[in-house]
This record gives structure tokens, C-alpha cells and sequence, in this order.
């Protein structure tokens, strides 16, 4: 009896502690958390191995309450891809371009020893795969190098070789994508053009600091890359086709100019891999009205060691090289090139007299010059063959400044390697784009004037082959020939 009387007493002096420590409890969760916590609590704590899962469940609330209202943790899926970089080099200027899936905010900042310029874009992250390791090796950069600077920060860190550097940086949109251009400090004719805002949505000027004047209207350009479908133009001893090289470098032109110069309207006389007849090309450009157009061929020769770049206006020539060129282009022999001219010279002599023929000069030097001015420094056995003239019967019933550029010899093996690179192809577009800005720069509005001249002497042959199969850029493993062959253009 005295056992059981013992143990009662035992059990009532337990409870009192429980009650005790229990009200210790409650009063610290009162003074921390408040009396809607308190009186959830309360329901579990009808003895230590509740007041247990209490501080467990508490010790939870607490962890989640501070990952889903922290202010400063970004989801992933809310960051900003940084989706590539791309770049090129111009006699003036070294161009980034970083490609993002969406308008973003950055920061810039410059380190010493060794020289570094480097830009933070913020909410950012790298998608996965992609270079982050740029070898540029043209002053004054040395190599871009992307990283994941933080979770929500990429870092673009440009090695330079010099301190004595200038640099713009700009935003572009549609896509969205940052732009940063770098030049040595000498030799800047502009140093005002200079600007470093720190933000992407701040309005910029998308010409890029050039002077445009009165000359700030639409313009309406035609690119015309040469051949197509069944006519492949001439063939590399690599198995390179022309058509599908100068398909290329006008979609690249087309692309730069929509996104760098929105003021200009661009339209290609062919966009895929189909064959248009030399007479409509021009019809293109004339029924919209055109300001320019430009057609882009690759150059042969029966020598294999010719290479370089030329331009030609439509005029009649003497020049055996330039009858060479043209009676190709045209799809017709020397011979009958010459009986052509003959039979035109009364109205080519008309030109003379016109505005067309002068601007058509122009606009092959301007776009020459920025060729050779772009393309010779980081290649300098690219010889400069020079402005010319020849009938080219694309160009004839064109009614505005028209041009033809030859810009590399595709039956010149080392060229040919060059034509199959995408970033020299890039680079020929860049340097077209910035030649046709150069002659608008120059030339203020004019009316065109409309003529019309027969074609029944230079009528393109047709052609009986089939249909040939549609080639990439890579070198055709079909034609294993080393002699370049030649069709009529």
C-alpha cells in the first residue's frame, strides 16, 4: 500500500515539473513568435514529446519562412540566358556582341595588372555548353572570356593590351543582345561618340555614333547573291560551290543591316537555294523602288595563284580580264560579250551623262574601300585588284546605283578555305554593310532615271542539266576535281 501511495506521490511531482517547464516554454514562445504561434503550439505540447516536435516543426517554420521570403534568392528559371558571344575586327574598332534571351541590366568596371575591362550582367546566367574562351589577338583586345561571376551574375572580363584603349557599349533588341566596341585611343576621330552608360534599357543611338545628316531616311537596298538552284556558279578545287558562299554572305548582310541600321529596308533577290534568271534581279529592285543594289559574286580564274578582291560598275571596258569576268557573269563567250557592247555603246554612251553612272562609281568605290580596308589587315595577301567596269547584264536594267563586288577568288585554294570559314564569310559582310553606309553617308537623295534597253543580244542560255542536289557550305565530297570548273552565269 505505502508502495503504490509512493508512486502516486512520484507520478504528482512529475506532472509538476511538466507543467512547470511547459509554462517556461510557452512563456519564451509568447515572447518570440506572438499568441497565434503560441496557441498553435499549444496543441502539441501535452507533454515533453510533443513540446519535442514542437521545436522541430517551429525550427522548420522558421527555414521556410526565411527561403520564401527572402528578398535576394532568384529563381533560375526568372535569370536571363547569356546565350553566346560573337566578334570581329574592323580597321577602326574590335566588336563584341553577347546574345541574350532577354533585355538586361549590367554594371562595368576596370582592373589593373594586367589591364582588364570587365562587365557584370546582372539577373543573369550562363547557358550550359557554351564557349566562354576567346582567343581575339587584335588590338587592343587579347581575349573575352565568360564566366558565372555568382549565382545571379555573369562576368565578361576583356584582356587587354594597353591601358590606352577607348570603348562604347550599347544595347540592342530584337534580339536582345549587348554590344561593346573597342579601339586604341589613337586615331579616334570622335572621342564625343564615346559613351558607357551602365544601363541596357538607357536609349541609344542604333547608328552607332556615325554622322548621318540630312542623309537620315529610309533607303531602300537589294542584295543579290549570285546563281542558285541548278546554276551553282563556279566551283573551288575543294568542291566549294559560289552559290551557296555569296547565299551566306547576303544573309549575314541582311542580318547586320536590320540589326544595326533600322533605318535601311533590305530585301534579297533570292533567300534560299533557288535559281532566278538574270533579268529578273534587277526587276526586283526596280518595282520597289530601290536606292541600291549590290550583287555578290565569288571571282575565278583559270589561274589557280589569282586572288584578291575587286568591284565593278556597269560600263563597256576594253579590258580583257574585265570582258573575262563579265562574259561569265553573263553566261556568254568573250566573243559575243564584245558584239554586246558594240550594239550598247550608243546607249551606255547616254549614261555617261546621267547621275546613275556617277553614283553606280561611287558606290563600287565606297563599297571596295571598306573591303579592302576591313579584310587586308588580318589578311594581307588579299591583293586589291581595283574598281572597274564591264557589262554586267544583271546590272543593266538596274534603276539605281547598282554594283557587282567580287569578293574572293573561289578557284584559289588557300581562298577558298577562307570563303568556307563562317567568321571570314561574317567579316565580308560586315565590311559590305559598312560600304554601302559609307556611300549613303555621301550621297544625298536623288530621282533616279528610268531607261530600258533590249535584251535579245544578251539573252542568258538555258540550261539543260538537271536540277544538281542542294550543297552546304562544306566542301563537296562529289566533286573530288581539282581543276575549277566553270559554268555560265
Amino acid at each position: 500500500m505505502n508502495k503504490d501511495r509512493n508512486q502516486k506521490t512520484d507520478d504528482r511531482k512529475q506532472k509538476s515539473e511538466d507543467r512547470s517547464q511547459m509554462t517556461d516554454f510557452q512563456k519564451m514562445v509568447k515572447g518570440s513568435i506572438g499568441e497565434d504561434v503560441k496557441s498553435f503550439i499549444h496543441l502539441f505540447t501535452a507533454s515533453p514529446l510533443h513540446q519535442i516536435k514542437v521545436c522541430v516543426l517551429f525550427s522548420v517554420f522558421c527555414l521556410l519562412s526565411f527561403v520564401l521570403l527572402s528578398p535576394s534568392v532568384s529563381k533560375s528559371e526568372d535569370l536571363i540566358e547569356v546565350k553566346g558571344l560573337r566578334h570581329w575586327a574592323t580597321a577602326e574598332y574590335i566588336r563584341v556582341v553577347i546574345d541574350l534571351s532577354g533585355p538586361a541590366e549590367f554594371s562595368k568596371g576596370k582592373l589593373s595588372n594586367p589591364e582588364r575591362l570587365f562587365f557584370d550582367i546582372k539577373n543573369a546566367k550562363l547557358l550550359k555548353g557554351i564557349q566562354t574562351n576567346f582567343a581575339i589577338g587584335a588590338k587592343p583586345v587579347k581575349a573575352v572570356r565568360l564566366g558565372q561571376f555568382t549565382p545571379d551574375i555573369v562576368r565578361i572580363v576583356f584582356d587587354l593590351e594597353t591601358p590606352d584603349y577607348d570603348f562604347k557599349v550599347f544595347s540592342l533588341e530584337d534580339p536582345a543582345r549587348l554590344v561593346v566596341e573597342l579601339s586604341s585611343k589613337v586615331g579616334i576621330e570622335d572621342k564625343k561618340d564615346i559613351k558607357t552608360e551602365a544601363k541596357v534599357e538607357d536609349k541609344q543611338d542604333k547608328t552607332e555614333g556615325r554622322n548621318i545628316g540630312n542623309n537620315f531616311i529610309s533607303r531602300k537596298i537589294v542584295i543579290d547573291p549570285g546563281h542558285g538552284g541548278h546554276d551553282p556558279g563556279a566551283v573551288g578545287p575543294g568542291g566549294l560551290f559560289e552559290k551557296d558562299v555569296v547565299l551566306d554572305i547576303a544573309l549575314k548582310v541582311r542580318d547586320i543591316i536590320k540589326n544595326e541600321y533600322p533605318f535601311y529596308d533590305v530585301v534579297l533577290t533570292r533567300d534560299k537555294d533557288i535559281f532566278i534568271p538574270l533579268k529578273d534581279r534587277a526587276k526586283i529592285a526596280n518595282d520597289i523602288d530601290a536606292d541600291l543594289f549590290l550583287s555578290i559574286h565569288a571571282n575565278a580564274s583559270p589561274n589557280r595563284y589569282a586572288r584578291g578582291i575587286e568591284t565593278y560598275f556597269l560600263n563597256w571596258t576594253d579590258d580583257e580580264e574585265a570582258l573575262r569576268v563579265a562574259a561569265r557573269e553573263n553566261a556568254i563567250s568573250v566573243k559575243k560579250m564584245k558584239q554586246v557592247q558594240s550594239e550598247l555603246g550608243l546607249i551606255l554612251a547616254s549614261l555617261e551623262r546621267d547621275r546613275k553612272r556617277d553614283d553606280s562609281i561611287k558606290l563600287a568605290g565606297s563599297v571596295h574601300a571598306s573591303m579592302v580596308a576591313n579584310i587586308r589587315p588580318q589578311f594581307p595577301k588579299t591583293n586589291d585588284l581595283g574598281i572597274k567596269s564591264a557589262l554586267f547584264y544583271v546590272l543593266v536594267d538596274a534603276e539605281m546605283a547598282s554594283a557587282l563586288a567580287e569578293v574572293s577568288f573561289i578557284s584559289n585554294p588557300e581562298e577558298e578555305r577562307l570563303l568556307s570559314d563562317d567568321s571570314y564569310r561574317q567579316q565580308l559582310a560586315y565590311s559590305l554593310v559598312k560600304g554601302i553606309n559609307a556611300y549613303f553617308d555621301s550621297s544625298p537623295p536623288q530621282h533616279k532615271v528610268v531607261y530600258r534597253i533590249s535584251h535579245s543580244e544578251a539573252k542568258p542560255h538555258a540550261s539543260n542539266n538537271k536540277k544538281s542536289p542542294d550543297r552546304k557550305l562544306s566542301n563537296g565530297k562529289k566533286n573530288k576535281s581539282k581543276r575549277v570548273k566553270y559554268v555560265r552565269r
